[in-house]
């Protein structure tokens, strides 16, 4: 990536996370936004990168659900240089930033992701922590996650999890399969908790969330449905103004009126990629667990037809959301942005453009949001 120093951005349109202005440029010093200014107000003295007529800059995106990228599955490689890998292949997509995912897996596997990350955290400027998905899950909802693989936590496991860490942690459970209070600890530890893969009754989530859980991973997918007489967790996050929600937007994962009905709901909804080796990659196959997976039509499947991630990226995910659900692009760009760096606790330093928060940009063609370039703490992706 190129150097940054004192430069500016300047772009006919600028999201800066609120609002939509004319005519506007970001002055960037080092890694930070010094100030956004109307272009007429720039000094002369200061470099300029003009963006085409007609592009837009809006804060870089932020994925909380990033399982691989480059061919490289984390789960496979859980090390410094193939976070590396996945992050070159988002941020050529418009993700600045984002929690490498690692699916149910063993406990020395987890160990390795958690030291990955903290490894990487500081060097690797995109990554802001990481994201545990399993494996305390319900074996009733494991979707791809390997049956074997999920369990209750051991004191271990848990020393492990609230152990000092470098950036956000983020664990996705089944309530139902953890003991009560342990959510409470993991929260108290400053861990970002979310419900997924599971069958947790109406009570059973109000439960969770009373010991801090406020998030839900990809809502919709891999959880017990609505129903007239058990609303599950679903409805629970569609009425609780502190609930985080995840969604997939590709047009398979869920179908679009039930991803209209979650925008209509009181919680904050975010944009996800749930991402697979095959974006930003070369390969289209690749496995997982022993299991076969192929990437087509628009999405990652097993041999048995069960869905396995995603090929979707975050500028794709705006696009869709837009296009598919009839959102206004600010709003879009808001969910893939300002609504996960909240969530992750990071809001004032990620999501927004403005002085004092980290330079992360994107720009791109707001008719097809084609990705132009992405900026990274005040550096410019080649």
């Amino acid at each position: 990536m190129n150097g940054s120093g004192l430069h500016a951005v300047a772009a006919e349109r600028v999201f800066d996370g609120t609002a939509l202005r004319e005519r506007t440029a970001v002055i960037v010093d080092d890694a930070r936004i010094a100030d956004v200014v109307p272009t007429v107000e720039l000094p002369r003295t200061i470099p300029v990168h003009a963006l085409p007529a007609g592009a837009w800059l809006a804060p870089g995106f932020v994925d909380l659900q990033v399982n691989g990228g480059g061919d490289v599955l984390f789960n496979d490689q859980p090390s410094v240089q193939s976070i590396r890998t996945i992050a070159a292949a988002h941020r050529r997509r418009g993700t600045t930033s984002f929690l490498p995912t690692l699916i149910s897996d063993s406990g020395e596997k987890m160990r390795r992701a958690l030291e990955a990350v903290n490894a990487a955290v500081g060097s690797e400027p995109s990554v802001l922590g990481l994201h545990l998905e399993g494996p305390y899950l319900s074996g009733e909802r494991p979707g791809v996650h390997d049956k074997r693989q999920l369990r209750p936590p051991s004191p271990d496991e848990l020393a492990m999890l609230t152990a000092p860490r470098r950036g956000v942690l983020m664990v996705t459970l089944a309530p139902e399969v953890v003991p009560p209070g342990l959510i409470a600890k993991l929260v108290a530890a400053g861990i970002r908790v979310s419900l997924g893969h599971s069958m947790a009754t109406y009570a059973q989530t109000r439960a969770a969330m009373a010991e801090g859980l406020i998030g839900f991973t990809h809502l919709f997918n891999a959880m017990r449905p609505l129903a007239s007489r058990e609303p599950g967790p679903i409805a629970l996050a569609l009425e609780s103004p502190q609930a985080w929600y995840g969604l997939i937007v590709d047009g398979v994962h869920v179908d679009p009126a039930m991803l209209r009905l979650a925008l209509r709901g009181l919680g904050h909804p975010m944009l996800v990629s749930d991402a697979m080796p095959p974006v930003g990659g070369s390969h289209s196959h690749f496995t997982f667990y022993g299991k076969n997976i192929a990437a087509r039509d628009g999405c990652c499947v097993t041999e048995d037809g069960t869905l396995a991630g995603t090929v979707l990226d975050m500028a794709t995910a705006v696009k869709n959301c837009v296009r598919l659900l009839g959102v206004a692009l600010p709003d879009a760009l808001r969910f893939a942005s300002a609504h996960p760096a909240t969530f992750l606790g990071l809001g004032q330093t990620l999501g927004k453009l403005a002085p004092g928060y980290r330079a992360d940009l994107v720009a791109f063609d707001p008719t097809d949001i084609t990705v132009l370039a992405t900026w990274i703490a005040g550096k410019k992706d080649n």
